[in-house]
């Protein structure tokens, strides 16, 4: 959509989802255009796992910048608080009007507030808010307790100002690497979504949006070759984003050599595999044996890219 968003995100019908989705660049399933519209409609929360690198975070941007709206973020961390999170009083200003006396208003008021994500994703009269709630899995247990009340009615007591409640409630995404397990009270309020690595022809897609400088044949090849080397026992298997690195680093080389259509080299896939795998353990994986068993796949995705 170019135009400001004009109407709540409940009335959003799958084709406009669709369109927003191919204006993005985002290659999106079925199933994720059909649970995202749910989430929309029902208007619940979408928790979104998946292994890193799969477009999760991706997923809640695309819908900010598709819908034309303000993208709050929140990056999880282990100790966040509920400070960090939602909002704290500045002391150093409140100091300074108690110290010069001249000040006729409580400094537990408005203009002392420091609002932080999740109260920013609650205030305002405008268009709803697209809220990230990223890699909660990383932060404390406790957390999921403080989102409860916020997912639930969207609100948030202020003990000094009373109960904000979002005039116009947030579209929230909620990502998890699933490095612990979330509450069940949290995962109830939440719909589902799980995004699997991507298919052979799905990376095929998405690195002929994302990367159509790449020769389409050698798409074909690192496509493969991602594929392949999902089948092995890697500490950190490549997602759809580092198969995206991996192509622009190919597609970069390939437009100073001048050579866009030729097929992967040895040399090449070698000098290049830190773009996709990011585990030295990973790396050493590839012997000669293996790089000849990658390339040989490879060929084999040339021949059926080929006229």
């Amino acid at each position: 959509m170019t135009e400001r968003q004009t109407t709540t995100f409940a009335d959003v019908s799958a084709e406009q989802l669709r369109d927003v989705f191919n204006a993005q660049d985002y290659v999106a399933d079925n199933d994720i255009v059909t649970t995202v519209l749910l989430a929309f409609r029902l208007g619940k929360p979408l928790l979104v796992e998946g292994e890193p690198g799969a477009g999760k975070t991706e997923l809640a941007k695309v819908l900010a910048a598709g819908f034309d709206t303000e993208l709050v973020r929140l990056q999880c961390y282990e100790g966040l608080t509920a400070e960090n999170a939602l909002y704290e009083w500045n002391y150093t200003k409140q100091l300074l009007a108690v110290q010069s006396g001249d000040n006729d208003e409580s400094v537990f008021s408005e203009p002392y507030l420091l609002e932080r994500p999740l109260l920013r994703a609650l205030r305002g009269d405008g268009p709803s808010k697209v809220l990230l709630v990223d890699e909660v899995d990383r932060a404390d247990e406790e957390f999921d307790a403080l989102l409860l009340e916020i997912l639930s009615e969207f609100q948030v007591t202020i003990p000094e100002l009373g109960s904000v409640r979002a005039e116009t409630p947030p579209v929230v995404v909620i990502t998890s690497n699933r490095t612990r397990a979330l509450s069940d009270a949290l995962k109830r309020r939440c719909l589902y979504l799980h995004v699997s690595p991507p298919s052979f022809e799905k990376e095929q897609a998405i690195l002929e949006r994302r990367v159509p400088e790449l020769d389409g044949a050698v798409a074909a090849e690192l496509c493969y070759i991602t594929q392949r080397l999902r089948e092995e026992p890697l500490r950190k298997p490549s997602g759809a984003a580092e198969t995206i690195d991996w192509a622009r680093a190919v597609a970069a080389l390939r437009n100073d050599d001048g050579n866009d259509d030729e097929p992967l080299s040895t040399t090449e896939l070698r000098t290049t595999l830190g773009c996709l795998l990011k585990e030295v353990e990973d790396v050493e994986r590839v012997d000669e044996e293996l790089l000849q068993v990658l390339l040989d796949a490879a060929e084999n995705a040339r021949e059926g890219v080929e006229p």
